[in-house]
C-alpha cells in the first residue's frame, strides 16, 4: 500500500493543476446541486419493529384523513389573577384567537377549548389544539408567523399565552462558537507548523471536503429524506477528521524535507507513510459510522452513512489535494524544525539539540509505567462513575430552556391538567377480527381505567369503518418518568387477555410510547453494535500492526475513554454540573441515541490516534529498535502532531456546544470530552505504559496468522529499498 500511495502522492504533486481543478469542479458541481435542489422536509422518524411504530402505521391506514404525521400546536391561555377563562371577556378573546388560528391554508383543524373540554378544573387555564396538514419542518414561515400573531392578539386582551408543540420547529443554529472552534484550530496549526501557509493547507482542504460532503447531503436531502441534523453532524465530524488527516500528511512532508529529500519525493513519501495511516484511520471511522445501521433506526443510519461519506471524502482529499497544494506552496512550507521569518524562524536553530517534549514524556513513562498506568486508569474510572446513574430519554418541550414559549406552555399545562397531560398515550384498538366491535372497544377502556397511575381515559373514537378505535390515556406522572414507562408496559400487558376475550388487538403509541420503544431498541442494539464495530476494527488493526495485543489494548483503552465521556455527559446534562458554563438551561435524561452514537464516533476517532501514534512506534521497532526505544521514537515524531490534532478536534467539537439543538449540543460536548480523554490520557499515557510493560510481547503474532495476513506495509518499508525515484516517474506517466 505504501508504494501505491507513494505514486499517488508524487503524481498529485506533479499534476497539481489537474488535481486542484478536479476537486474545485466537484465542489462546484455539489454546490450547484445543493442550490438547485428542492428544500428538504422534516425527516420521518420511524422505528421499524416497535409496537409504537406498528400502531402509528395502523393509524395511517385506518384513519387516512387525520394527518397523523402533521405538525401540532397547543396554544395555552391563562387568565389574569383573580379571573377565570370562562369569564365573558376572556372567552371572547379565546374564541377570536381560535377563529384566527383556523384561517391558515395549512391548518387541518382547530379544537375550541370550550367545546372540547380543554379548560382546567379551577378555570384558570385553557388550551386550543391546532393540527396542520404538513410536518413541522415543512410549515411555511407564514403559518408560523400567523400562529405567533394570533397568540399576540390574545396577549393584548390581557391573557398569558404560550405555544407548545412541534409547529415551532426550526432548523438548529450552531452559533458563533463553531467559528471560534475553527479559529482555535488555525492558531494550533500555525504554532505546530511555524508557517501561515502550511497551517492554511489543512484548513483549506478540510473546508473543501466538508463543502462537497454537506452540499451533496443538501442536494439529496429531499429524495433521501435526510433530516436537518444530518448535515450538521457531517460538518462536525468531516471538519475534525479533515483537518487532522491533512495535518499528519503535511507534518510528515516537513519531516521528509528535513531529511534532505526534494519536494516531490518528500510529498510521495509523506503520502506513502502518513497516508497509509490516514487510510486505515479513515476506514475505522467509516466502519464505526456505517455500523450504526445495525440499530435499524433509519434516521440514525442516514446520519451515520452521510457522516461516513464526508470522512471518505476527507481521506481522498488528504491523499491527493494536499500533495497538489504542497506543490503550489513550494518553499513557503519549511522542513521540520524551521519556521518562517515572520514567526521567528531565525531563532529555531538554537533549540535543535534539545529533546522535544514528546521525547521527554515518553522517556518518563517508560521509566515509570506502573505509576502512569494506575493514575490514568483510576482517573478515567473516577470520571466514569456518573455513568452508573445514566437515564435515557428523548427530548420534549419539558427539556427546553425555561426562556422558551414551548417550555412555558408545557409548565402551564402541567399546572392546569397534571404532569401526565404533556405525554398522553394513544391506545389503538384493532377490532377487525372481533365479533362485537363496540363491546371490544368498551372492554379495553374499562381494563385501562382499572390500572394505577391513570388520570383520564377518553371514550373510544372509532374510524368510519367502525373496526378501529383510538383511546387517549392521560397518566398521573410526567412523560419521562419511570412510572409512566411502567404504565405503558402495564397497558401492553393487557393485550393478550383482550385478544383472548374479544378477538381485538391493542397497541400503544404516541410520543411517550415511541420514546420508550426507542430507548429500549437502542439499549438492545448496543452490545451487538459494539461487537460488530470493535470486531471489524480489531481485525483491521491486526493487519495494520501485525500484533494481537496492540489492537486488544486499543479496544480496551477505547472502552475506558467512552465510559469516562458518558460519565461527563451525565454529570453536565443530567446532574447539572457546570451546566451554566455549557449553556445547559434545563437538565434531564440523556438522549437515548447518545450512548450508541458516541460509541460509534468515538471508537473511530480513538483508532485515529492509535494508528497515527503506534504506527510510528511499529515503524521504529521493525527497523531494529528495542521496544522501549521504539516508544520514545514514536513520541519524538508523532506526539506533537497528535497533540495538535487532538486540540483541533476538541476545539471543533466544542464549537457545536453553542448549538440551539439539544442533540447537537450534547453530541458536541460528548465528542469533545471523549477526544480529550482518549488522546491525552489513554493514547498519551495508558498506551505507552502498557507497551512498556509488555515489551516485545506487544508485537507478538502467531506464525500461522502472520502467514495468512496480507502485508499492507503501513510503515513504508518498501519505500526504503526503492531504486532511484526517477524510475517511478515513467511508471506514473504510463
Amino acid at each position: 500500500m505504501a508504494t501505491y500511495l507513494y505514486k499517488i502522492g508524487r503524481f498529485a504533486f506533479r499534476r497539481r493543476h489537474f488535481v486542484a481543478l478536479l476537486w474545485v469542479a466537484l465542489l462546484t458541481l455539489a454546490g450547484v446541486g445543493a442550490a438547485s435542489a428542492p428544500p428538504a422536509g422534516n425527516s420521518s422518524f420511524s422505528i421499524p419493529g416497535t409496537e409504537a411504530q406498528r400502531a402509528f402505521d395502523l393509524l395511517e391506514q385506518r384513519f387516512p384523513g387525520m394527518s397523523a404525521d402533521g405538525a401540532t400546536a397547543r396554544v395555552v391561555f391563562k387568565a389574569p389573577e383573580g379571573q377565570k377563562m370562562t369569564d365573558a371577556r376572556n372567552k371572547a378573546a379565546v374564541e377570536k384567537t381560535v377563529k384566527e388560528l383556523g384561517s391558515g391554508s395549512e391548518v387541518a383543524s382547530v379544537a375550541d377549548p370550550y367545546t372540547g373540554k380543554a379548560v382546567s378544573r379551577d378555570g384558570t387555564i385553557a388550551y386550543a389544539s391546532v393540527k396542520y396538514k404538513v410536518s413541522g419542518m415543512e410549515l411555511e414561515d407564514a403559518s408560523r408567523d400567523a400562529l405567533k400573531e394570533s397568540a399576540g392578539h390574545a396577549r393584548d386582551a390581557g391573557l398569558t399565552v404560550e405555544i407548545g408543540g412541534d409547529a415551532l420547529t426550526t432548523a438548529p443554529e450552531t452559533g458563533s462558537s463553531e467559528v471560534i472552534g475553527i479559529a482555535v484550530a488555525a492558531v494550533v496549526l500555525v504554532i505546530t507548523f511555524g508557517s501561515l501557509i502550511a497551517a492554511g493547507l489543512p484548513l483549506l482542504t478540510a473546508i473543501i471536503g466538508v463543502g462537497i460532503g454537506v452540499s451533496t447531503i443538501t442536494a439529496l436531502a429531499n429524495p433521501l429524506d435526510l433530516g436537518s441534523t444530518t448535515s450538521t453532524l457531517a460538518t462536525m465530524i468531516g471538519l475534525a477528521v479533515g483537518i487532522d488527516y491533512a495535518l499528519f500528511i503535511v507534518s510528515r512532508y516537513r519531516a521528509e524535507l528535513a531529511e534532505g529529500r526534494d519536494r516531490e519525493e518528500a510529498a510521495g513519501r509523506a503520502v506513502g507513510t502518513a497516508g497509509s495511516a490516514v487510510v486505515f484511520a479513515g476506514l475505522t471511522v467509516v466502519i464505526a459510522l456505517v455500523g450504526l445501521s445495525v440499530v435499524n433506526i433509519p434516521m440514525l443510519t442516514k446520519m451515520g452513512v452521510a457522516a461516513a461519506g464526508t470522512v471518505a471524502i476527507a481521506v481522498l482529499i488528504a491523499l491527493t489535494m494536499i500533495p497538489a497544494l504542497l506543490g503550489y506552496a513550494g518553499r513557503t512550507v519549511k522542513p521540520a524544525g524551521e519556521k518562517s521569518r515572520l514567526l521567528g524562524g531565525a531563532r529555531a536553530a538554537k533549540k535543535s539539540g534539545r529533546p522535544n517534549m514528546g521525547t521527554r514524556w515518553a522517556s518518563f513513562v517508560v521509566r515509570r509505567p506502573v505509576a502512569v498506568l494506575l493514575l490514568g486508569v483510576v482517573g478515567l474510572g473516577a470520571a466514569a462513575v456518573p455513568a452508573a446513574s445514566l437515564e435515557l430519554g428523548l427530548p420534549d418541550d419539558g427539556s427546553q430552556p425555561v426562556s422558551t414559549t414551548q417550555r412555558r406552555a408545557y409548565d402551564l399545562l402541567s399546572d392546569g391538567f397534571g404532569p401526565g397531560f404533556n405525554g398522553p398515550l394513544t391506545v389503538v384498538v384493532d377490532a377487525k377480527g372481533s365479533d362485537d366491535k363496540k363491546a371490544a372497544f368498551a372492554e379495553v377502556g374499562d381494563e385501562i381505567k382499572g390500572l394505577e397511575n391513570v388520570v383520564t381515559v377518553t371514550p373510544p373514537a372509532p374510524n368510519k369503518a367502525g373496526d378501529t378505535a383510538i383511546i387517549t390515556v392521560v397518566p398521573k406522572s410526567q412523560p419521562s418518568s419511570a412510572t409512566t414507562e411502567d404504565l405503558v408496559h402495564a397497558i401492553r400487558g393487557k393485550s393478550a387477555s383482550i385478544t383472548s376475550a374479544t378477538g381485538a388487538t391493542l397497541l400503544v403509541t404516541g410520543a411517550t410510547a415511541m420514546n420508550i420503544d426507542v430507548s429500549q431498541k437502542l439499549n438492545d442494539a448496543l452490545l451487538p453494535y459494539l461487537a460488530l464495530v470493535v470486531g471489524l476494527a480489531f481485525l483491521l488493526l491486526i493487519v495494520v500492526f501485525r500484533s494481537v495485543l496492540v489492537p486488544l489494548k486499543a479496544a480496551l483503552g477505547f472502552l475506558l475513554s467512552v465510559l469516562a465521556a458518558l460519565g461527563a455527559v451525565v454529570a453536565v446534562f443530567q446532574w447539572g454540573w457546570l451546566s451554566g458554563l455549557m449553556g445547559v438551561e434545563q437538565t434531564g435524561p440523556v438522549m437515548s441515541m447518545m450512548p450508541i452514537f458516541m460509541v460509534g464516533v468515538v471508537f473511530g476517532l480513538a483508532m485515529d490516534y492509535e494508528v497515527f501514534l503506534v504506527t510510528r512506534m511499529r515503524e521504529a521497532y521493525v527497523h531494529g529498535e528495542n521496544p522501549g526505544q521504539a516508544i520514545v521514537t514514536g513520541f519524538r515524531y508523532s506526539a506533537r502532531v497528535v497533540t495538535a490534532a487532538a486540540v483541533i478536534m476538541v476545539a471543533v467539537f466544542s464549537g457545536f456546544i453553542g448549538s440551539s439543538e439539544a442533540m447537537i449540543k450534547m453530541i458536541g460536548f460528548g465528542l469533545a470530552i471523549a477526544v480529550f480523554f482518549d488522546a491525552f490520557i489513554v493514547r498519551m499515557a495508558v498506551v505507552p505504559a502498557v507497551l512498556a510493560l509488555l515489551g516485545r510481547r506487544a508485537w507478538w503474532l502467531p506464525a500461522w496468522l502472520d502467514r495468512a495476513l496480507p502485508d499492507v506495509d503501513v510503515e513504508g518499508e518498501g519505500l526504503r529499498t526503492r531504486p532511484d525515484p526517477d524510475e517511478d516517474r515513467e511508471l506514473v506517466r504510463a
